[in-house]
């Protein structure tokens, strides 16, 4: 078992490939893209959409009790644990429209999903990218197979090379590439969801808060 997972592993052949997958993806997507997506791995499994939604539900219901005893500027006391859902609160205390608050709701949600998508755009241009350069390798390492078959020491290497990088296009597309983009991009989807979520009851919040305010100027000017 141990002699087969020796001829198995070739570092230098998965090395090629690793790099080879890495600067194609890179250039396809871009720097920016490239860092996020490897930033972005711890996620796999440390994120918990399930638990962030009930602390966001949680803390939620702190800030409309504020808000509906000292006002929305007071909102800011509520501490948060989680930075999105602080940087939230600090708008909401901060802001003075509701359109401005949506607005920057509105745009804060559409960057996040776009840099979600160019994370998951990220891993599945790997996922595209292995198998095409596992038959690459097969191409060159048959190549060399049939320009060494008068020296039968060179058929076996040049034969190992082939099949190897079939293997490793395959394993890397369908076992981590492939599986890293659902996950980042279930975990993307339920994020957002109870973001988009919270920023709505803030919105809530926001109007109910500043429509006694809105009476009054109108009864002002009339």
């Amino acid at each position: 078992m141990m002699q087969l997972l020796t001829h198995l592993l070739n570092p230098i052949t998965l090395g090629i490939m690793l790099l080879g997958c890495a600067l194609i993806a890179l250039m396809q997507n871009g720097a920016k893209a490239f860092a996020h997506s490897f930033m972005a791995l711890p996620a796999l499994w440390r994120a918990d959409p399930e638990r962030d939604m009930l602390l966001a539900r949680a803390t939620m219901t702190r800030v409309d009790h504020v808000a509906q005893l000292r006002g929305l500027q007071c909102t800011d006391r509520v501490r948060a644990a989680n930075p999105f859902l602080a940087l939230a609160i600090r708008k909401l205390a901060d802001t003075e429209t509701v359109d401005r608050f949506e607005m920057w709701a509105e745009q804060a949600l559409a960057d996040r999903r776009s840099r979600h998508e160019a994370v998951h755009k990220f891993w599945l241009s790997v996922a595209d990218v292995a198998p095409a350069l596992g038959m690459a390798g097969t191409v060159i390492g048959l190549v060399g197979m049939f320009a060494g078959m008068d020296d039968p020491a060179k058929i076996g290497p040049a034969m190992a090379l082939a099949l190897l990088t079939t293997l490793y296009g395959v394993v890397l597309a369908n076992l981590v590439a492939a599986p890293v983009a659902t996950r980042l991009s279930d975990l993307s989807e339920r994020e957002l969801a109870w973001q988009t979520e919270l920023c709505q009851r803030m919105l809530r919040v926001a109007r109910r808060e500043t429509a006694p305010v809105r009476r009054a100027s109108i009864r002002e000017v009339a």
